[in-house]
């Protein structure tokens, strides 16, 4: 049946420095190309459009006018999951571990051990798709499995990333799209009645240690305030209501996802590396997948610009658009 996901219409506004808006040009000009609906707004449109902002050193913005929102993640993710239960599909949860892996018959047998337990589910099966996140590139290092899976590695990695929830009852309203900052900084409305929710990325030689998920408060107080402030001035005045930390499956070579076989074992395939776009592109990914699994072939979109033989050629397809 139908399944309400809570998906709240708002355009994403990316702002742009003068050195970046060629390439934030550039950018919409490829998704024009697309058919997405999707326009330039100057600084002087922008402030127009949304007075409560300051535009001081923004050179061109892009404003998406349809198909652009925000919805509840959580339950998208359990609804393809109780589908695909209904389907027949076995689900455990837990540690995989590579033991017993073997040529003859052609086949990828392990096993699922329970956590906490001595519990442990053996599993063989003709084919494997690696959709393990933040931890697909570790996957293939496990022991028990061949050392030919991670030549090359999968450059995968978890990297931790904060997201705030504030209360601001002089902000932008209900009419605020999803902004992204010059700066990095982000923020949307969260509910109503004057709540919002944001973070930013840090910079590469700052990255938080993902051995946790631990929220590092300090860095809202010192590093997002401060940015959200300068963007909205209604924002030197809010108060934090919420925190929490999760991970982006980010691929270091290109932060792009890397779909499709491997190259050294042809019933073993990967889904994984979006980083932080894995909810957007997971129903396009998945059925992809599906395609080439049951067909061999991609049919609806190809995306063999996103196999791993770009890693093997050491040719990135860089994805700019990481948040």
């Amino acid at each position: 049946p139908p399944i309400d996901i809570q998906f709240r219409p708002g355009g994403y506004l990316f702002l742009a420095s003068p050195q970046n808006a060629a390439a934030l040009e550039a950018t919409v000009q490829l998704q024009r190309d697309e058919g997405a609906q999707v326009t330039l707004l100057s600084p002087t449109q922008l402030k127009e459009k949304f007075p409560w902002m300051n535009t001081e050193d923004v050179a061109v913005a892009s404003y998406g006018l349809e198909d652009e929102g925000w919805f509840d993640p959580w339950t998208l993710l359990n609804a393809f999951r109780r589908k695909a239960t209904s389907l027949g599909v076995q689900s455990c949860s837990g540690e995989v571990r590579g033991e017993g892996w073997g040529p003859d018959p052609p086949c990828v047998p392990s096993q699922v051990h329970m956590p906490d337990s001595l519990e442990y589910q053996p599993v063989a099966c003709a084919i494997v798709v690696n959709a393990a996140g933040a931890w697909a590139g570790k996957l293939l290092e496990a022991e028990g499995l061949p050392r030919g899976l991670c030549r090359p590695p999968l450059p995968i990695q978890p990297r931790k990333r904060y997201v705030f929830t504030w209360h601001c009852p002089n902000g932008p309203g209900l009419s605020c799209p999803f902004l992204i900052d010059t700066s990095g900084a982000y923020f949307r409305p969260d509910g109503a009645a004057g709540n919002y929710l944001g973070g930013m990325s840090p910079p590469e030689e700052e990255e938080p240690d993902p051995s946790d998920l631990s929220v590092d408060h300090d860095y809202f107080q010192e590093q997002i305030w401060p940015r959200l402030a300068r963007r909205v001035p209604a924002f030197e005045s809010l108060r934090v209501r919420g925190s929490w930390a999760g991970y982006y499956d980010y691929n270091t070579f290109d932060q792009n996802g890397v779909l499709g076989p491997h190259p050294r074992l042809e019933n073993l395939f990967s889904a994984a590396g979006f980083s932080g776009h894995g909810l957007q592109h997971a129903p396009a990914a998945g059925r992809a997948l599906a395609e080439l699994l049951l067909r061999g072939r991609y049919e609806t979109l190809d995306l063999r610009r996103l196999g791993w033989d770009r890693l093997l050629d050491g040719e990135p397809l860089q994805e700019h658009g990481v948040v």
